[in-house]
C-alpha cells in the first residue's frame, strides 16, 4: 500500500510570548521571555513563585460569560488555537465530508484546575459531595477535541492522547497514520495545557523539577546553561492543520510544509529521570528519520525538548551527537522552551509550530538566557545561543519528551508548491 502524503495547511498558537501565530513568532524571533511572577494566586508559600503564564489574556473576549464557566482553562487554550488554525487552513467545512474531518489532541493532564477547585471546595464543606455538574466534563483529559468537533462538526476519529510532555507530538503522529493510510482528509491536530495552579506548582516542586530561581524569573529558563536548575511552567495551547497533500492541492491550500516523519519509543528506565546515555532518545529520532526516509546529513535544525534541566539537556545533546555524528556541527540546535517554559502536553505542538515557522523565514529561533558554558556540553555544537540566526532551513526535527520514559518526535520538510 502506498502511504500518502501528509502536509500541513493551517497553524493556530497561544502561548506565553504570543497569544497568534503572529506574536509568537514575533516572541519567538527577537528572543522574549515568557516566564515572569505568579499572578493567579499567592505564591508566598510556595518554593517557586514565577511561571510563563498566558498575557493579556480575558477568556471573555473568546467566549460569553456563561460559555467560559463550563470550560477548563485547558479547553478554552483548545478551543482558541484551533480556530486559529482552522481560519488560517480556510477551512471550507460545508463543503467537505465531515466524516473524514478529526480532531486528536494531547494533554498530559488536562482540567487540572478544575480538579483542585472542586475538591478544595468539598474538603473545606461539611462531607455532603456538592460537586458542580460540570466538574467531570471540565476536568476529562478528552473534552478538548470534544468540543472542537462539536463546534465546527467534525465527525472523523475523535481522541486525546496522554503521554505526558510528549502528548501533542504523540498526537501528530497519530494524525499523520491516520492520513497516510487514507482514513482521513484532514485532522485538526495539536495539544493544550494549563497546570499553572497551586496544585501543578507545588506537584512539581515536590518533585523538584522546577526551577527555583526566584530572583530571576526572566531569565529562569536557561537549556545548556551550566546553572540550570530546573524547567519553567508553561501554559497555553498549539493547533495544526494536517491534511492529505493531493486534498489540499486541489482545494488550492497554502502549505506551510509537509510531514515526512514520526518516531516514537519508551527509555523503560526511570519514571521522571532520562537514560543516563539518551538510549530511548536515540532511537526515537533514528526511527523517525527512518520513517521520513531521510538522512541524518539532510537535517538543518532541531528544536530539542530542552527543557533547562541539569541531567535532561546533556542526555538529549549525547543522543543528537550519536545519530548525527560529524553533522552535528552544522545543525542549528535550540530550544524554545527558554522562551515560553515548558508548555507539558502542549509542548509538542508549538514546538513543531516554531520549527515550521523557522523553515518557512530560514531564521532559527535562539536559545536565550545562557550565559555560563556547561563542560558537559561539546562546545562545537550550535545552540543557537540568545540570538536567532539566519539560515536556509529545509529540514526540521522536533523533538519531545515526557515523563515515563514517553519520546516522541516529527520531521518537517519544506515544500515547494
Amino acid at each position: 500500500m502506498e502511504l500518502k502524503r501528509v502536509v500541513v495547511t493551517g497553524l493556530g498558537a497561544l502561548t506565553p510570548i504570543g497569544n497568534n501565530i503572529a506574536e509568537y513568532w514575533d516572541g519567538l524571533k527577537n528572543g522574549k521571555s515568557g516566564s515572569a511572577p505568579i499572578t493567579y494566586f499567592d505564591t508566598e508559600k510556595f518554593k517557586t513563585k514565577f511561571a510563563c503564564e498566558l498575557k493579556n489574556f480575558e477568556a471573555t473576549n473568546y467566549f460569553d460569560r456563561k460559555e467560559a464557566r463550563k470550560l477548563d482553562r485547558f479547553a478554552q487554550y483548545a478551543l482558541i488555537a484551533s480556530d486559529e488554525a482552522i481560519k488560517d487552513a480556510n477551512l471550507q467545512v460545508e463543503k467537505m465530508d465531515k466524516f473524514r474531518i478529526g480532531v486528536i489532541w494531547g494533554a498530559g493532564i488536562g482540567g487540572l484546575e478544575t480538579f483542585q477547585e472542586e475538591v478544595l471546595n468539598f474538603a473545606a464543606g461539611d462531607g455532603t459531595p456538592r460537586f458542580n455538574p460540570f466538574f467531570i466534563p471540565k476536568m476529562i483529559a478528552d473534552i478538548a477535541p470534544g468540543h472542537i468537533s462539536i463546534k465546527h462538526g467534525f465527525m472523523g476519529p475523535n481522541y486525546t492522547t496522554v503521554s505526558a510532555c510528549a502528548s501533542s507530538a504523540n498526537a501528530m503522529i497519530d494524525a499523520l497514520t491516520y492520513l497516510r493510510l487514507g482514513y482521513c482528509d484532514v485532522i485538526v491536530t495539536g495539544g493544550s495545557e494549563a497546570a499553572v495552579t497551586k496544585a501543578g506548582m507545588g506537584g512539581f516542586n515536590a518533585m523538584h523539577a522546577l526551577s527555583t530561581l526566584n530572583d530571576t524569573p526572566l531569565t529562569a529558563s536557561r537549556p545548556f546553561d551550566a546553572t540550570r536548575d530546573g524547567f519553567v511552567l508553561g501554559e497555553g495551547s498549539g493547533a495544526l492543520i494536517l491534511e492529505e497533500y493531493e486534498h489540499a492541492k486541489a482545494r488550492g491550500a497554502k502549505i506551510y510544509a509537509e510531514v515526512v516523519g514520526g518516531g516514537m519509543t519508551s527509555d523503560a528506565y526511570h519514571v521522571t529521570a532520562p537514560h543516563p546515555e539518551g538510549i530511548g532518545v536515540e532511537r526515537v529520532m533514528i526511527n523517525c528519520l527512518k520513517d521520513a526516509g531521510v538522512k541524518p546529513e539532510e537535517v538543518d535544525a532541531i528544536n530539542t525538548h530542552g527543557t533547562s534541566t541539569p541531567l535532561g539537556d546533556v542526555a538529549e545533546l549525547k543522543a543528537i551527537t550519536k545519530v548525527f555524528g560529524a553533522h552535528t556541527k552544522d545543525i542549528n540546535i535550540n530550544s524554545t522552551k527558554s522562551m515560553t517554559g515548558h508548555l507539558l502536553g502542549a509542548a509538542g505542538a508549538i514546538e513543531a509550530i516554531a520549527s515550521i515557522l523557522a523553515m518557512k523565514h530560514n531564521l532559527v529561533p535562539p536559545t536565550i538566557n545562557h550565559s555560563v558554558v556547561d563542560v558537559n556540553i561539546d562546545p562545537s555544537l550550535n545552540l543557537t545561543l540568545n540570538k536567532a540566526q539566519k539560515r536556509e532551513v529545509n529540514i526540521a526535527l522536533s523533538n519531545t519528551f515526557g515523563f515515563g520514559g514517553h519520546n516522541a518526535c516529527v520531521l518537517f520538510r519544506k515544500i515547494h508548491q
